[in-house]
């Protein structure tokens, strides 16, 4: 069964080394620069990202993350003198979707990581802004100092749950995040986030705040590159998956039926989803893993919908193991699509906000996409999985010619177009 098989994938068969000096701390001057390792029926080429059109069929669509990374990182003082760095993962589940509780005011619950933990005792952190940034000026706070209270509401495994709370009721969540936090470049970055990854550690397109990390596939596209897109008639459409820190998680376990997958909230419109059904044979092409599992996603809960059409809000969502249980289930990437676009008319939803954990891995059946644009990734990653659902054993090959070939990786790197 297709399911068992997958749980006993083991994580050390897909190690790689990864020197230091491979891995790129800064983005190149220019986005479109980057070079763009090209995987098609087995054979290997190298082109760059300016030319990117020229690498795929007329008529094809691709589709992008627009999720924005908002500034999560809060560095508060302790009545001592020290400080405490408070990460801001994902809103506490009271709120509905990121988007809902990035507009509250005056008060929020936050999922949290602390450095420092262990040094903050008991009572508030307090965090003062004299001089707020443009953003929050805006917002009505003119010059008049922010200050950010942040208390302990409850500790987990693995995080905190944060009581973040501010002076100027005016200024929405996102909007406080924007004067007083930074953005969280990834740790494997080993540097401090400098004023120009402020713009570079965000795509061009990026509209809805909500991620702690950057889609990076989407890093390398320009105006330009756009251009030549539609100058060739390849269309482009838009999802969203706000990526949370798990991205950065390694695979601790020996087994992928050990591992645990970071959830992480997706929102879809109706109108996408038509799109995806209308999309002719040319195919559909996914500018990053952001945006493949969203798009793999819509799949599986479309076929979750039309099992059981009545099926709630609360449980349509995808959790970790579903697209292999349900991979028995001979149901078409049309059909589903039209059951789930079914689902939300009879709701009168014209937007689907959810959650997937869905996890990808060798033998995964794509249901979706005919290729996608990705990054270089860690080793032992769950990124590294999709590649290889992708290519197969293949994958080694690939790494090895990125290495020898002077491909730079990670989040600011190089990139790879791969084909099914």
């Amino acid at each position: 069964m297709l399911y068992e098989a997958f749980r006993q994938i083991r994580i050390s068969d897909f190690f790689y080394e990864l020197p230091e000096d491979r891995i790129a701390r800064y983005p190149l001057t220019e986005r479109d620069a980057g070079k763009l390792l090209v995987y098609r029926n087995g054979e290997i080429s190298e082109t760059i990202y300016r030319k990117l059109a020229a690498e795929l069929p007329a008529g094809s669509l691709l589709v992008f993350n627009n999720t924005r990374v908002v500034e999560a990182r809060l560095l508060f003082q302790k009545e001592t003198g020290g400080q405490i760095e408070i990460f801001c993962l994902e809103p506490g589940d009271q709120y509905a979707d990121i988007t809902t509780a990035m507009l509250q005011k005056g008060k929020v619950y936050w999922k949290c990581l602390v450095g420092g933990a262990k040094k903050w005792k008991e009572g508030p952190l307090r965090l003062e802004i004299q001089q707020p940034n443009a953003g929050a000026e805006h917002a009505g706070t003119g010059q008049a100092p922010l200050i950010i209270e942040a208390r302990k509401a409850a500790q987990h495994n693995d995080y905190f749950i944060i009581e973040l709370s501010w002076n100027h009721p005016q200024l929405s969540f996102a909007e406080l995040l924007h004067a007083a936090g930074s953005i969280p470049l990834p740790p494997y970055l080993n540097r401090k986030t400098e004023e120009a990854d402020k713009e570079r550690y965000q795509t061009i397109y990026a509209k809805l705040d909500g991620s702690v990390a950057a889609p990076t596939a989407g890093l390398h596209f320009t105006p330009h590159v756009f251009e030549s897109l539609q100058q060739k008639n390849i269309r482009t459409a838009f999802v969203t998956l706000h990526v949370g820190a798990g991205t950065f998680k390694p695979v601790k376990a020996s087994t992928m039926g050990e591992h645990e997958m970071h959830a992480e909230f997706i929102e879809v419109s109706a109108a996408l989803i038509q799109q995806l059904i209308d999309q002719p044979a040319e195919g559909i092409i996914a500018v990053g893993t952001t945006s493949l599992r969203t798009l793999e996603s819509l799949y599986w809960l479309g076929v979750k919908a039309s099992l059981q059409p009545g099926i709630s809000a609360e449980a349509l969502q995808l959790h970790q193991w579903e697209a292999y249980e349900l991979a028995e289930k001979k149901i078409s990437a049309a059909t589903a699509l039209q059951a789930l676009l079914h689902w939300m008319e009879q709701r009168q939803i014209n937007k689907l906000i959810t959650k997937t954990q869905i996890i990808i891995a060798p033998g995964y059946p794509f249901k979706m996409i005919k290729g996608l644009i990705t990054n270089f990734h860690q080793p032992q990653s769950t990124l590294l999985l999709i590649v290889a659902a992708i290519t197969g054993k293949d994958w080694k090959r690939i790494y090895r010619y990125a290495m020898e070939h002077d491909f730079r990786f990670l989040s600011y790197g190089d990139g790879s177009l791969l084909w099914i």
